[in-house]
């Protein structure tokens, strides 16, 4: 895909790049305009001069009609050169000053073609210069040379058809800003979709991982004294992992949702392994459903940093309609503030969302206090 697509690609993106059959025949319908002087031909010149003539006529026809070719060019090879569209040009005008000797005043009709294929193939201000050239050579041939009159209906012709592909041109530049517009878009929200899944495996990972560390290393010092309690931690352990597992595999499916009951379940679990008294709400039944996976979260990050940071005793969780609390009596947080760790950085994220307010800093009575509020 081209990143800076000018209007010959957009015009070659609505001819195709196949054979055009379509564009040549939309295209060929203006060609109409030319019996004008395969009239002033027939109806002026005689033999081999009026076969010339037509031939003249036709080769017009052709040239006009190779704009159409010139565009699938630039689509399957890239962009004209600035020499390639001048000499295309150039040619087209040549054409039509040959009519000249046979067509007479009526051979004008062609610079009505070359107006509008320059309004297409120059640069705006080139093609508006352009245009006025053959408009205002077109007013001074018929004050100038004998036999043509001035009836202003040339110059209007050029005019009105420059304008009009004009107008057609600035359509085709909106499409192209609007195409452009739609990938920056889509770009922006895979970035944010692989933005999203990279921040749910930190979360999925940093708890469980935290949650196994803590077993496997109380199971290392349960293996002398307690065989069977050791042995029930390493089962504890396979579980976790299979459930990590499990998890990773339903975030890449896209499809994982967080239960803020199964959430406290594994909370206590996670902070009896860390021998941290857990003092958690038994029933969620007060929580509206919409909040439920917000404070699901919270209890999953908090408990995370509970049980890998603060070195605290007790963990304490509070939840209400609108809003939960997870506080420790550990040695609270960090001088920046403690915010600034990547899971916290998701947490905001999800808030944000929802409108919901994300409360980091120290406990009343000492030690860490996370708390997310709903509908501030």
């Amino acid at each position: 895909m081209k990143t800076n697509p000018t209007i010959m690609d957009g015009l070659a993106d609505r001819v195709g790049k196949g054979p055009g059959r379509w564009a040549w025949v939309a295209g060929g319908i203006w060609l109409f305009y030319l019996s004008q002087p395969l009239q002033s031909v027939a109806d002026r010149q005689h033999g081999i001069v009026r076969i010339l003539g037509f031939l003249t006529v036709v080769l017009f026809a052709a040239s006009y009609l190779a704009f159409f070719g010139l565009i699938r060019v630039s689509a399957r090879r890239g962009q004209l050169a600035p020499w390639q569209r001048l000499g295309y040009l150039g040619l087209m005008l040549a054409l039509c000053l040959l009519m000249i000797p046979t067509a007479g005043q009526t051979a004008l009709t062609g610079l009505v073609y070359i107006a509008a294929c320059g309004v297409m193939l120059l640069e705006l201000p080139v093609g508006i210069a352009f245009v006025l050239i053959l408009l205002g050579g077109a007013e001074i041939s018929m004050r100038v040379v004998p036999g043509w009159t001035d009836d202003g209906s040339y110059g209007f012709a050029i005019f009105l058809g420059a304008l009009a592909v004009y107008g057609m041109r600035r359509a085709i530049q909106r499409t192209i800003e609007l195409d452009a517009t739609r990938r920056d878009m889509a770009e922006l929200a895979v970035q944010e979709e692989r933005n999203r899944f990279a921040r749910d495996l930190h979360d999925i990972l940093g708890h469980s991982l935290t949650v196994i560390t803590v077993k496997a290393e109380l199971a290392g010092k349960l293996i002398a004294a307690n065989p069977d309690r050791a042995a029930s931690e390493v089962a504890d352990v396979e579980s976790l992992a299979r459930a990590a597992l499990a998890d990773v595999r339903a975030a890449v499916a896209g499809y994982r949702e967080l239960s803020l009951a199964g959430e406290l379940v594994s909370a206590r679990a996670a902070l009896q392994a860390a021998e941290i008294k857990a003092d958690l709400p038994t029933t969620v039944d007060e929580v509206p459903e919409d909040n439920r996976e917000l404070f699901a979260w919270v209890v999953r990050e908090g408990v995370t940093n509970v049980v890998r940071h603060s070195g605290a005793k007790r963990c304490t969780i509070k939840i209400s309609a609108a809003e939960i609390e997870v506080l420790d009596d550990g040695k609270g947080p960090t001088p920046d503030g403690g915010a600034s760790g990547h899971g916290l950085v998701g947490l905001r994220e999800r808030a944000d969302q929802v409108a919901a307010a994300v409360q980091v800093g120290q406990a009343s009575g000492g030690g860490f206090r996370l708390a997310v509020k709903v509908g501030v």
